[in-house]
Formats: C-alpha cells, sequence, structure tokens
C-alpha cells in the first residue's frame, strides 16, 4: 500500500491507497488509524476497487485542523470532501469502524454501497445508552469530558487497556504501535479526545458545518461483534429497525469491537459480498 496526501474540506489527509478502479473509502475510529483496514484493503483491490483509508481529521500524518472543529458535521464534511477530491464519482462506496461508521449514515446516499461496523446509528441506542452496564464501558467518554483525559490516556496502558477489553483475546500488539504513532504526541491526543469533547457537547460547535441528519441516509450494512465489550451487542439486536429498508445487520461470532482485525477472513466476506464487484 501507498501513503499519499490530499486536501479536502480545508485539511490535508493523508491515506493509505492501493488499486486501481472505483473508490472504496474506509474510515477508522478511535483509538486506531487508516492501517486497522490492512486486511480489508488488498482485498477490495482485488475486486477492481480503489481502496483509500485517510487517517481521520488529526490523527498523524493527517494534519491537526485549523478550525479545531471534531463535531459529527465536521466529519460528515470531510468525507464529502473526500469523495469529491478523489473522484469517487456514482459507483463509490465507504466502509466505517466506530467514529468512521457515524459519517457513513449521514452520507450513505452519496455512495453506490455502505457498510457501518461497532457503531449503531445514535438513534439505536439512546435509550440503552444509560443503562448500567454500559455506562461501566462508557467510562472514558465522561473521562474525556474533564481536564483529567490528556493525563490518564497518554498513559500507553490506558490505550491497550481499551483494546484488550472491547476485544477480549485479540493481540494489538501492531496495532498499538501505529496508534502511538498516530495520536503519541500531546496535540494529535487532544485532537482524538476533542471528538467526544464534541459529542457530549462539552466542546461547543465550531458554527462552520450546517447541521445533518446523523440517521442513515440509505441501505447500509451493520457488523458487531458478539464480544464487543465497548458497546455491548445488545445495543445492536433490534439496530435492522433503525436502518432504511435494504438494509442487512449481522452479529460476528466471536469477536469483539475490532471485529474487523479479529475475524477478517469473515468479515471481508460479509463486507465483499454486500459491495458486489466493482462496477
Amino acid at each position: 500500500m501507498e501513503i499519499r496526501t490530499i486536501h479536502a474540506n480545508g485539511v490535508e489527509f493523508a491515506y493509505l491507497t492501493v488499486g486501481e478502479g472505483p473508490l472504496a473509502l474506509c474510515l477508522h475510529g478511535f483509538p486506531d488509524t487508516a492501517h486497522t483496514w490492512r486486511h480489508l484493503m488488498p482485498e477490495l483491490a482485488a475486486r477492481g476497487y480503489r481502496a483509500v483509508a485517510p487517517f481521520m481529521r488529526g490523527y498523524a500524518p493527517t494534519e491537526i485542523p485549523a478550525d479545531g472543529a471534531y463535531e459529527g458535521a465536521a466529519l460528515v464534511a470531510d468525507v464529502r470532501a473526500l469523495h469529491e477530491e478523489l473522484g469517487g464519482g456514482d459507483d463509490a462506496v465507504v466502509i466505517g469502524h466506530d467514529w468512521g461508521a457515524f459519517p457513513v449514515y449521514a452520507t450513505a446516499d452519496r455512495f453506490r454501497r455502505a457498510v457501518a461496523l461497532a457503531a449503531p446509528p445514535v438513534k439505536g441506542i439512546a435509550a440503552r445508552f444509560l443503562e448500567y452496564e454500559q455506562l461501566k464501558r462508557s467510562f472514558y467518554i465522561f473521562l474525556f469530558q474533564t481536564p483529567l483525559a490528556e493525563s490518564a490516556a497518554s498513559s500507553p496502558e490506558f490505550i491497550q487497556g481499551l483494546w484488550r477489553d472491547w476485544s477480549p483475546g485479540y493481540d494489538p500488539g501492531q496495532d498499538l504501535e501505529f496508534v502511538r504513532r498516530s495520536i503519541g504526541e500531546p496535540a494529535n491526543l487532544g485532537a482524538a479526545i476533542g471528538y467526544y469533547r464534541a459529542m457530549l457537547g462539552t466542546t461547543p460547535p465550531s458554527g462552520r458545518y450546517p447541521d445533518v441528519d446523523p440517521g442513515p441516509a440509505g441501505p447500509v450494512l451493520y457488523l458487531h461483534g458478539a464480544q464487543d465489550g465497548c458497546l455491548a451487542a445488545e445495543l445492536a439486536k433490534d439496530v435492522r429497525s433503525h436502518l432504511p429498508a435494504g438494509s442487512r445487520a449481522e452479529q460476528v461470532e466471536g469477536a469483539g469491537h475490532f471485529l474487523h482485525l479479529e475475524r477478517p477472513d469473515e468479515v471481508n466476506r460479509l463486507i465483499l459480498d454486500w459491495l458486489g464487484p466493482a462496477s
């Protein structure tokens, strides 16, 4: 895979790419990097796609956005701009995991096919998110609203602990090194935490981006790990009722939050079957 850069929505994005053909845009989450798609991207290329995995805003080597905006509307604007600048067209597809899933929902109508992993639509989890067991899993979200966030998250043991809890039994050694390179510096770590501060309103909206409907704008394939320690599988059991007509939802047994890394063969098959060959 090559690494390249592109200017989109006022941000200089770095991205991994492989293959030629219609765009397959792959969006990562936290605490993760574009390298999370290393199993899927060669398979997309073999199917005739041009797989592109950007490092999300604030995640090195992508630059920290000058506007300091990390609200959902900024992420959606990024995806729209990347689609345009990369020459996506009507035959492009999009895949997003964790934070990367949120702009997938809002932009699904711009892509021929869309896939979301490990983060159900907000309306689908709102009622159960405040249940006690889920609140325990989500402690880090509330920690990130405080001045202690950067100090706590700068410890390698903190990030390692999230991966251990979210994907039990998976060895994230290589992934943790990628994460260290991407958000190991204080400014980049602050950017990654900024997504969560914007999510709960601790950081007010920048005002630069119009509000967007976070609900799915088109059919989506939704995948969730049965042993997800970040967002319990129970939160996703009714996800199909919150997806548009023509959508599909699957639970992947023996996988946690990073299901595409834990069960790459199965997850790749589900995604590729949904996407079909490049048109």
